[in-house]
């Protein structure tokens, strides 16, 4: 079974990954800059960050 990949260059690709991942394409783009372009990668390192984000963002607000 082959990997999904995201193939940046290609503006359809890019906007149906950013709508499946729920995140801009410009971070889909700065994902597979980081970890490459299998989608499970990326989709990894997306949830990732952004569980990051929130939780920083929780320890910040109280």
């Amino acid at each position: 079974m082959s990997e999904l990949k995201i193939d940046v260059n290609r503006d359809d690709s890019l906007h149906e990954w950013a709508d499946k991942l729920d995140v801009s394409p410009q971070q889909v783009k700065e994902a597979v800059e980081a970890v490459g372009p299998l989608a499970a990668d990326v989709e990894q390192h997306l949830k990732g960050v952004r569980s990051t984000t929130n939780s920083e963002r929780t320890e910040h607000s109280g």
